[in-house]
């Protein structure tokens, strides 16, 4: 009986031996970096995991912000972890570190096994590296083209139209227990009508069309809402409950809707006709021998436009939100918008695409509301080869750091953008820092370089758009609710930006009120 134990026990004593090894190498390789030193580090959802000292790093980005890094004194720190496998991650908030990364895409490329879960039909741009990101990347860049930028805007102009002439029509007060929903629907038709070709309606009530079980738009509703449950979790498990098994049923659907299309726009194509939105534009640059790449395969095809959809309404829905509510919390800030929209657009004018950049406020909001709650906190690099990141620490000395070949690099935004380095005050709502000079480089709210945001444009229209249509005719407040009688300004804010994270941060409830401007 002993003897059947040493063999075993011994094996175990020399893996626990080899990853005490391992670990000690691994924190002396960046000279013992200051930082976390934990059990189990899984990047890729961090963030929704908690934070357990000397256990699990764990997320808690959305309320340490830049803190982590104020703690260890410098805009960059280690994190060594022993398990799943000994990995070195440094999180870094440093924006020279952050555009040397961003400008090397292959010195720095992108740690692709924390995306494997939004490959759902195959390849895409945001799961791709090497020739067939650039392949996916040419293929798709003429797809956000002018006669698209100009589509997103009219779109977007006709979604505003339709709900404040159809659903909110003269009611004077629309109050919403969480304003989430407004923008999450407006972003789905717009991105259904710029993206798809699609225009979807305020009061679905039509029948599936023959051959399928659920309509278009409550498929790419259902399957948008539900990306982070599809990528993270089986099939199996996700079809042990009805809403489970109902997810499934909109990806299938969504999936045989957008090969429809395909066969359709190959058949438009054919016939000589032209449209602007992005499905027709990228199965045309794919069937087009212009940029002499591949053709991309109808999966492919399918799995690049999801990737646009999820990331064009998800991200744009919730700035949105982020946006709607620190106008309720600053009224001053509100009515400051306010007049510079009436100023461009007096009486029934409706917005024109020429004055998109005229209206300067109204940029200012969204970049600081994106500044603020940033889409995406933050994104994984590795280092290809050994190299070392030079930075100054918070007390002004010099700090040289190596950068062991493998080591995970974590681009956090979210500190970057409240960084006190770059941004003056950088807690406190002020748009109009973003007006004349500002620091460029420490705003990354769409990442940089060449795998920044390729989409980036399209939801910074859409975003102008409805929040100049809003702001022209609605006031918009916080809800009271009797609950939260007498919470200060700094209870209320904290309050309203709860936030969850998964792909992407997202708020947990927004209670507002618009109110009709007369």
């Amino acid at each position: 009986m002993q003897t059947s134990l040493t063999v075993p026990l011994a094996l175990v004593v020399i893996f626990v031996l080899k990853k005490i090894v391992d670990f000690r190498n691994a924190a002396q390789a960046t000279k013992n970096l200051p930082g976390f030193r934990v059990v189990w580090d899984l990047f890729g959802v961090n963030e929704i995991m908690p934070r357990i000292r000397g256990i699990m790093f764990g997320g808690d980005s959305a309320l340490q912000k830049h803190g982590d890094f104020a703690r260890f004194g410098a805009d960059i720190y280690s994190v060594v972890a022993a398990f799943p496998k000994v990995q070195t991650t440094l999180m870094i908030a440093d924006a020279d570190i952050l555009k040397t990364i961003t400008g090397s895409r292959l010195k720095f490329p992108k740690a692709l096994e924390t995306y494997g879960g939004l490959s759902f039909w195959g390849q895409n741009l945001v799961v791709s590296e090497g020739h067939e990101w650039k392949r996916f990347r040419k293929i798709s860049a003429p797809a956000f083209s002018e006669p698209n930028n100009r589509l997103v805007w009219q779109e977007t102009i006709n979604v505003m139209q339709d709900l404040f002439d159809n659903v909110w029509g003269d009611k004077k007060e629309i109050v919403m227990d969480h304003a989430l929903h407004l923008p999450f629907t407006i972003a789905l038709f717009v991105i259904g009508a710029a993206g798809f070709g699609k225009r979807m309606s305020w009061n679905n009530v039509e029948a599936p069309p023959t051959g399928h079980k659920m309509h278009f738009q409550d498929a790419m509703e259902i399957s948008s809402a539900n990306v982070t449950t599809k990528a993270l979790f089986p099939g199996w498990m996700v079809g042990l409950t009805k809403r489970g098994r109902n997810i499934q049923l909109a990806f299938e659907e969504l999936e045989k809707y957008m090969l429809e299309m395909v066969t359709e726009g190959k058949m438009s194509r054919a016939a000589g006709n032209t449209r602007h939105d992005l499905f027709s534009k990228l199965l045309d640059a794919s069937e087009s021998d212009l940029t002499g790449e591949k053709k991309l395969t109808e999966l492919e095809v399918i799995s690049n436009i999801f990737i646009f959809l999820f990331a064009g309404h998800e991200t744009t829905a919730h700035t949105l939100t982020f946006a709607f509510a620190l106008l309720a919390l600053y009224p001053d800030e509100q009515e400051r918008l306010y007049e510079e929209i009436v100023k461009y657009l007096p009486g029934d004018k409706l917005p024109t695409y020429e004055e998109a950049n005229s209206m300067t406020y109204l940029t200012a909001v969204i970049n600081e509301t994106l500044r603020m709650y940033p889409p995406v906190v933050a994104v994984p690099k590795r280092a290809a080869e050994d190299t070392t990141f030079v930075t100054t620490t918070h007390a002004g000395d010099r700090l040289s750091v190596p950068v062991p070949k493998g080591s995970i690099l974590s681009l956090n935004f979210y500190a970057l953008h409240y960084n006190p380095k770059y941004w003056e005050n950088p807690h406190a709502f002020k748009p109009s820092r973003f007006l004349g000079d500002w620091p460029r480089d420490a705003f990354m709210p769409f990442s940089a370089g060449s795998r920044s945001c390729i989409g980036r444009r399209f939801a910074e229209l859409e975003s102008m758009v409805v929040l100049a249509m809003i702001v022209k005719n609605y006031k918009i407040a916080v809800k009271e609710e009797p609950q939260f009688a007498g919470e200060t300004l700094e209870q209320r804010k904290e309050r309203l930006f709860q936030v969850t994270f998964a792909i992407t941060q997202a708020p947990v409830r927004v209670p507002l009120v618009f109110t009709k401007r007369v």
